[in-house]
């Protein structure tokens, strides 16, 4: 287990360093000039090459990419080229916010997903089945921007129980936390939901005609320890496979959410450094991505030696 732990590490290690390298010089490849963006159309040449010198943009791509690999190195994400803060400050900001809503999202989705997807193999083609299926159809086929204004115009504007739009640290109450999180994450988490709520379905469908499951149920056991001791645990090995990667994907799928519910998150920073050419904002950002993505992927192929004991990594 070690030497495969090490391995992953190293791989990983590896595939972002390849996913950074990737962005550094597609940003660049892409028309544009950050320091146009910064200064206005009415600067001056001399203005320009000053602020380009400045910003450390007047050497070659291949030097500037020394300068910034010798600095992640040493743990600085640099600069930003129009707010002038530290990438790492502007990210330790924004990625909280998102993580809360994404953490939210998968714990609302799969409080009702696992429950309905279980539910809807048992009872296959009844009518709990065909409102399930109803229902996931219906949260796969509403747009994020949609559904998070109808929310709002139900919830907030109309009842008044939670807050249209901002974000509340968690440090200054955990309820006024919570009541800004919980329109963004049911939003962001609904479609995941549906997601999660059919492959629960199928693999359980599946699992339940194994011979096992038919040699538990001759032997007397009672159908609720047959399908969530036995059945359940052998489903889940697939489904934890769709979970790991798409909570990775909420975390840059909630830009849309943010921006309906005024958040300032990792999504909707990631976005804008994009739109205005601020390549070190950017590059950290997908860095941080690129490190939630396998680092998700290394905890679900560990989650499988403990929902499957005959799983080992050699």
């Amino acid at each position: 287990m070690r030497t495969y732990l090490l391995k992953r590490v190293l791989y990983s290690l590896l595939v972002m360093w390849g996913v950074a390298t990737l962005v550094f010089f597609m940003l660049r490849a892409i028309p544009g000039d950050p320091v146009a963006v910064i200064l206005g159309e009415e600067a001056t040449p001399e203005a320009m090459v000053q602020l380009r010198k400045n910003l450390g943009l007047d050497g070659p791509f291949y030097v500037q990419y020394a300068r910034w690999f010798a600095r992640l190195l040493r743990g600085d994400l640099g600069r930003s080229l129009l707010a002038g803060e530290q990438v790492s400050v502007l990210l330790w900001q924004a990625a909280p916010r998102t993580f809360a809503i994404a953490a939210l999202a998968l714990i609302i989705s799969l409080t009702v997903a696992i429950p309905a997807g279980i539910i809807s193999a048992v009872k296959k083609h009844t009518f709990p089945d065909h409102v399930a299926t109803v229902v996931a159809f219906i949260g796969l086929s509403m747009p994020n921007f949609w559904l998070g204004i109808i929310l709002i115009l139900f919830f907030s504007v109309h009842l008044g129980w939670f807050p249209s739009m901002g974000y509340v640290a968690l440090d200054e109450g955990f309820w006024p936390w919570l009541r800004h999180l919980i329109l963004p994450a049911f939003t962001t988490g609904i479609a995941f939901a549906a997601i999660i709520t059919r492959m629960t379905r199928s693999t359980m469908l599946e699992v339940l005609n194994e011979t096992y499951i038919s040699t538990a149920r001759s032997k007397g056991l009672l159908e609720r320890a047959v399908v969530l001791k036995h059945a359940l645990r052998n489903a889940l090995i697939p489904v934890i496979t769709v979970i790991g990667i798409a909570f990775s994907l909420l975390l840059v799928g909630t830009v849309v959410v943010e921006d309906v519910f005024a958040i300032q998150g990792l999504g909707r920073t990631l976005v804008r450094s994009i739109i205005n050419r601020d390549f070190p904002v950017v590059q950290g950002a997908i860095l941080l991505v690129s490190g939630i993505f396998v680092g998700m992927n290394l905890v679900v192929d560990l989650l499988y030696t403990y929902i499957n004991p005959k799983i080992r990594f050699e």
